[in-house]
This record gives structure tokens, sequence and C-alpha cells, in this order.
């Protein structure tokens, strides 16, 4: 399996070159760090391969946390910074609360690896956002540029968190709009849930799916019927041990490939988020693309991605590079 995960390395992928822009986006360059920390992409690659090697879910969770930094103002890796007396920090939203701490780990280890080579010089966003794409790719997806100059914020407050991110039972309507504000359309919407090819959810997040459903149906009828069957004996004593999970693609889980929408369109959505999309007239029509066609899907990811990565991010004197990424530099005024 070790040499599988390294074919990253030798393979070539589709790269793509166009950036979403923003105000503060020309200060962001594909070689930002080529004379102040030369091996920083080395350095990085070198980390995520032992890893996911050793740890096959850290390619989902990294995915997954770099989500939930840039959709809550932006990509400046606030959701790394760890609460304390003064602040609770974005981390610590009820949401975040179940962000596996792989993927923390691999962005501490990343920046300790960077802070021996070239001391206060790479921020914690650029290592989230780079390790993020390297990991996709390294498990099947797609390679995509990322520019680096990010700087890391000053703030990160928990309290913000549920008003930009999605949860299971989020209207799509609502999603739709949540995504819109954020200047990502529904092409980016149905590419990037397709994040959920890979990884997995706890059962209470779609316990409601299961038990209960309705007055007129004990479960979800979107769900097929088999699959729904198989869930609930895995889910049976969720209540009493809240660990309890599945994969959110329950036939290829640790690939990044478009089986998550021909999962859809048969009935095998785990998340109610994720099963609308193949019914609602805005998203269907990309759910059939992305199903019919994988090179569709990856270009669309990696566009989407693209824009994500670029979104409500700090440069110059709007933010620092931490020396930890879970603390800022100074607490005074956090």
């Amino acid at each position: 399996m070790g040499l599988v995960f390294l074919l990253f390395l030798l393979i070539p992928y589709l790269s793509l070159s166009s950036e979403a822009k923003s105000p503060t986006t020309d200060q962001l360059t594909p070689n930002y760090y080529a004379k102040s920390c030369p091996r920083f992409h080395d350095i990085i690659r070198g980390v995520v391969v032992d890893k996911q090697i050793a740890h096959s879910t850290t390619a989902a969770a990294t995915l997954r946390l770099f989500f939930h930094d840039c959709m809550v103002d932006g990509c400046d890796g606030s959701v790394l910074i760890s609460s304390n007396p003064f602040n609770k920090a974005e981390r610590d939203a009820d949401i975040n609360l179940s962000l596996p701490g792989d993927s923390f780990d691999l962005i501490v280890k990343a920046k300790t690896a960077l802070e021996l080579e070239c001391p206060a010089t790479v921020s914690c966003s650029d290592i989230l956002a780079v390790a993020t794409r390297d990991l996709v790719t390294m498990v099947g997806g797609p390679f995509y540029n990322i520019n680096l100059g990010r700087k890391d914020g000053f703030t990160s407050n928990a309290a913000k968190v549920k008003y930009h991110l999605a949860q299971p039972t989020t209207p799509i309507d609502k999603i739709i709009s949540m995504f819109e504000e954020k200047g990502l359309d529904v092409a980016d919407l149905v590419a990037l849930m397709g994040s959920h090819t890979i990884g997995f959810s706890h059962c209470k997040e779609f316990s409601a799916r299961l038990y209960h459903y309705s007055k007129n149906a004990d479960t979800d009828p979107t769900f097929h019927p088999k699959y729904a069957e198989g869930l609930k004996k895995l889910c049976a004593n969720y209540t009493k041990d809240p660990t309890m999970s599945a994969f959110n693609d329950v036939m290829t889980p640790n690939k990044f490939d478009n089986m998550y929408y021909l999962n859809l369109q048969r009935g095998l959505g785990l998340l109610a988020t994720d099963q609308v999309m193949a019914s609602d007239k805005r998203t269907k029509p990309y759910v059939d693309l992305f199903a019919a066609n994988q090179t569709a899907f990856f270009e669309a990811f990696a566009r989407a991605m693209q824009k994500v990565s670029v979104y409500g991010i700090k440069t110059g004197n709007q933010g620092e590079v931490r020396r930890r990424c879970d603390a800022f530099n100074s607490i005074s005024t956090r």
C-alpha cells in the first residue's frame, strides 16, 4: 500500500492555472518561499506521506479541517488556535469538536519541521492549504496549483462558526446561499461536496434519517432499503457509543473518485445534505455530470478548491506568521 501512496510523487496530475481573485490575491505567488524556504514543498510532502501511510484517515480529516478553517472568516489558520481562559476559539465550537486529531497533528508536525528549517517564515494557513492539496492528490484526487503568501489571522471566535458552516440537516436553500455569500456557485458546491468520497460521519449525524423519520415512515424513503438496513445495524448502539460511524462512501471509502455521485443516484448518500443533491433541480445536473464523468468532477473540484483557498485571506499586516499554529504570537489583545 505504501507504494500506491507514493505514486503521487511520480504521476503527473491535471494542473489548473486559473485562480480566483480577491483584492489581496495579487500578493500571493506560487514561488513565495523559493528563496526564504526552498525546501518548503519537500518538507510538507515528507510529513504528509508519513502521516497518511500511518493513518489512512488523515486525508479526509485534513480536507475537512481546511474547509472548516476557510469557510469561517477565510483561510487564515483560525481553526488551529486553542482556546484560553480569555477566549473560546473556533476549534471548540460544537460543530468543530468532531474534527479529527490526526489533521491537527499533521499541521503541528509540518510546522515543527519547517520551523527547524526556516524559522518564522512559513504561515500555518499556507501549510494547511498545501498539505490538503497534497493529501487529496495522494489518495487519487486531482493536483491543483496553490499560490502562497497567506498570513495567519489575529482572531478565532467560536461564536462565529455556526453562521458559516452547514449542519447535516441544513436545508439545501440555506447551503446554496451560504456558498454564494463566499463567491461559490452551485457547481462549486456540488464539486466540493464530492470531498465526501473519502472519510466518515458519526451515526448521530444521520440517525434522524434511520429512526422515527416521520409519521408515515420510520426511515427516510430516499435511502436504498438495504443500505438503510445495514446502517441501522451498524448504528444500533450509537446513543451509548457516540464514536460509532460509517464511511461517507460505502463503495470506495479510501479513494478520491466520483463514486460519491454514483452513490447518490442509487440512494446511498449518507447525510441528508448529500442525498438531497440528487433530486434538487439546481444540483441534480451536476450530480449526474460528475457521476458520468470523473474528469469533469476533478476539474470542477480543482477549480473550486482554488477559489476556496484564497477566500478571505490575510496578507501584509492583516496577519502574522505564527511561531506555533495553535497560538497567536501575542495573546494580550486576542
